[in-house]
């Protein structure tokens, strides 16, 4: 059976994001595993010892527990109407989030990871760091990223974002996105956004036999396509998020040299920043 692993800090959009996060376990059918991660401030000494009262640790425990246990009992209260009921797992360490999500994830086979964005001042806010863009540089497995303002609602219509660079590597992660989406069975939307001037006729007779050969290989009769023609592929994917009737945007995060990351930061980055629909981000297969 799949699981979901929500990461959150309590905060009110941590906790949007398990109510969502729970919503779609019932949907795939899914356990969930609620996870926590905290930091202990400690006072650093000339000598480089780390002095930390043992009891105020344990009190930040215990309340780190308590809340975990409160949300578990709020999720399921949620009124389910699909007759599943995920079962939820209470997960509380100490830790970088990246580093306990990771730990998590690589021991017990989970699926998803889904955490609220936390930048609400627009994309500047999102770009000088926190726990969204730390964790899409150093997630191991999907990411799902839960704006405040999302909808909490069937996921009917999902696009998958694609240069299509590196089509064989695409091609692997839609069979896996597949495989993960399948129990929901909503329309996939495979979307390219391009610049017009960029692309000739073989691109084109390339393009269908690579959109046969996945409806071929997939399984899966709700794939389609479509093509956005703009010259900025930011521009283009907000249109789509904006009128494309889409309930999740997925886009595979491939990784930049350090200073690109530092001075502009990549698509997915820049989409986490200011989009109002969940975006799913895929690290890239190496």
């Amino acid at each position: 059976m799949k699981t979901l692993l929500v990461a959150t800090d309590f905060s009110a959009n941590a906790r949007h994001a398990a109510e969502y996060g729970y919503r779609l376990a019932t949907q795939l059918k899914a356990n969930l595993v609620l996870c926590n991660a905290f930091t202990v401030p400690a006072e650093v000494p000339e000598s480089g010892m780390v002095a930390w009262p043992m009891m105020e640790y344990e009190e930040m425990l215990k309340d780190s527990e308590g809340e975990l246990r409160a949300l578990r009992t709020s999720l399921e209260r949620e009124n389910n109407d699909t007759g599943f009921r995920p079962s939820i797992q209470c997960e509380n360490e100490v830790g970088t989030m990246p580093a306990v999500v990771n730990d998590i994830v690589a021991n017990q086979n989970i699926q998803m990871v889904v955490m609220a964005t936390h930048g609400n001042n627009g994309l500047s806010q999102f770009l000088a760091g926190n726990h969204s863009r730390r964790m899409i540089d150093e997630a191991i497995c999907p990411l799902l990223l839960v704006p405040e303002s999302s909808q909490i609602k069937p996921i009917k219509k999902i696009a998958f974002a694609t240069d299509f660079l590196h089509h064989e590597k695409d091609l692997g992660t839609i069979y896996k996105l597949i495989n993960l989406i399948r129990p929901l069975n909503a329309e996939l939307l495979i979307t390219h956004i391009h610049d017009e001037k960029e692309h000739g006729s073989e691109f084109k007779q390339w393009l269908v036999q690579f959109l046969v050969d996945l409806s071929n290989k997939a399984d899966y009769p709700n794939i389609y396509y479509r093509l956005i023609k703009n010259d900025s592929a930011e521009r283009g994917l907000e249109w789509l998020c904006e009128h494309g009737h889409i309930d999740m945007l997925v886009m595979i995060h491939r990784g930049h040299n350090i200073l690109a990351k530092i001075f502009t930061g990549s698509h997915t980055q820049k989409m986490a920043g200011h989009s109002a629909i969940p975006l799913l981000v895929i690290p890239e297969q190496q």
